[in-house]
């Protein structure tokens, strides 16, 4: 029987020693890492300029939605004049009213439906918390009033309504709250 004789191992060649030996291959090993540095660079650019596109957009918004708010800021006390107008013509008063006098008043409630319906096209919302629970973020205290018919903490009174715009306090409203009556 003959015997069979193994073929000799040749060893598996190592990359980096072809590399060496052939200037071509090494070249290829640094064009290829080359390449792939030029790549994570071209993603981690591509990802930054969609990072500033979004923000870019979200400040845009931001600046559309809060544009109108030092204009709204002064308008306000318009508004706040008519709310006072109205409350001195209470409806006791409009019975004995000549007919100039009541289509004036009708006028002013006009113009203050108006204004505020210009305010809610601009994203701008009257605060009118009466009987709500008092919040420090959109309410200012302004005093407390002792009583059992409220729990503690709830608006009782306002004497000026706040606006908002968006979700931004333009002014708080100013308001007085319930305490506990120690009777």
């Amino acid at each position: 029987m003959a015997e069979e004789t193994a073929a000799p191992e040749v060893p598996e060649a190592d990359p980096v020693t072809l590399a060496e030996t052939d200037p071509r291959d090494a070249e290829i090993v640094s064009l290829k890492e080359e390449a792939g540095k030029l790549k994570d660079q071209l993603l981690r650019t591509l990802a930054e300029m969609d990072n500033l596109r979004k923000r870019t957009e979200r400040e845009k918004a931001e600046a559309t939605l809060y544009a109108a708010s030092n204009f709204a800021r002064d308008i306000m006390s318009v508004s706040d004049n008519m709310d006072r107008a109205l409350a001195t013509a209470e409806a006791d008063h409009l019975k004995e009213a000549t007919e100039p006098v009541k289509n004036l008043i009708a006028g002013v409630e006009m113009t203050q439906r108006e204004l505020l319906n210009v305010f809610e096209r601009h994203n701008i919302k009257r605060v009118d918390p009466m009987g709500e629970k008092f919040d420090p973020h959109f309410h200012q205290a302004m005093f407390e009033v002792p009583t059992n018919e409220q729990p503690p903490g709830t608006v009782v009174q306002v004497m000026q309504a706040g606006f908002k715009i968006g979700e931004r306090v333009l002014r708080p409203a100013l308001v007085g709250v319930a305490k506990a009556n120690p009777a």
